[in-house]
């Protein structure tokens, strides 16, 4: 971590807490931190994290963004980040979503992963994860920014909590015995029209291969994952521009599909 005085973490916490109250955006909090490192954005979340959880926001999981190459390339950044996930985040299978709850609201379709074990041990390993997952199911992030026109950078997504706006799970969990995760196929359609496409090799190679990496993570910081967490894997394609009133389905191989519908 580099010497941000911590006043400064203070505002750019700050900031982006009031945008989300106020559903309303504010500038890149990168022009606040400066010559920042990444340590000093997950310094500004964790901020925000301790303050929703003192004022009764239950985290129910974690987040990764920044997976897929796609992504990377549309936001100008090279390496995933990660997010918590909290109760009041999480919405049905098909719940009409008000628009004014979000400000630049974008989908992406993923895997989500329900723990059954914890993953807090030293040197975690695929299998370690593998066996820690109770069932992984379809699911759709809905994503935000309170950074006004989504102009981010990495410390700017890291410090808004990975950009989360709110998430609906699928209704078909399924075991992992016989997915091939890797090769698991995504559509998301809008009006029967394809919108998004990608597969599960575009989530670091493998939505397992980038749970692993958050859970050494969330070791590595003090948070690990625990029974009960549900994971977010990352996005298996590129994310799309929420229409107001707008229906999406995604679909994804070997786990069915998931309903997102906007309010207009």
């Amino acid at each position: 971590m580099t010497n941000i005085d911590a006043k400064i973490l203070q505002r750019a916490a700050d900031a982006l807490r009031d945008a989300r109250d106020t559903v309303t955006v504010c500038a890149p909090v990168r022009d606040l931190l400066g010559d920042a490192a990444p340590e000093d954005a997950y310094a500004v979340q964790e901020l925000n994290t301790g303050r929703w959880i003192s004022d009764g926001r239950r985290v129910v999981g974690r987040k990764i963004g920044l997976t897929s190459v796609a992504i990377q390339k549309q936001l100008g950044v090279d390496q995933p980040d990660y997010g918590m996930l909290y109760a009041d985040m999480a919405l049905a299978d098909g719940e009409e979503i008000a628009l004014d709850r979000l400000i630049q609201p974008k989908v992406e379709g993923e895997i989500a992963f329900y723990l059954g074990g914890d993953l807090d041990g030293d040197a975690l390993t695929s299998a370690d994860v593998m066996a820690a997952v109770d069932y992984a199911v379809a699911a759709v992030e809905v994503v935000d920014s309170r950074v006004q026109d989504w102009d981010i950078r990495l410390l700017d997504t890291i410090a808004d909590n990975a950009s989360s706006g709110v998430y609906v799970l699928g209704s078909q969990p399924r075991d992992l015995k016989g997915l091939d995760l890797r090769l698991c196929g995504m559509v998301m359609e809008h009006k029967g029209e394809p919108v998004s496409v990608g597969a599960g090799a575009a989530c670091l190679g493998n939505p397992l291969t980038a749970t692993l990496w958050l859970a050494r993570k969330m070791v590595a910081v003090g948070r690990p994952l625990k029974k009960g967490d549900l994971v977010l894997s990352g996005a298996l394609g590129p994310m799309v521009t929420v229409e107001p009133g707008a229906a999406y389905q995604c679909r994804i191989s070997g786990l069915g599909s998931v309903h997102v519908n906007f309010s207009g």
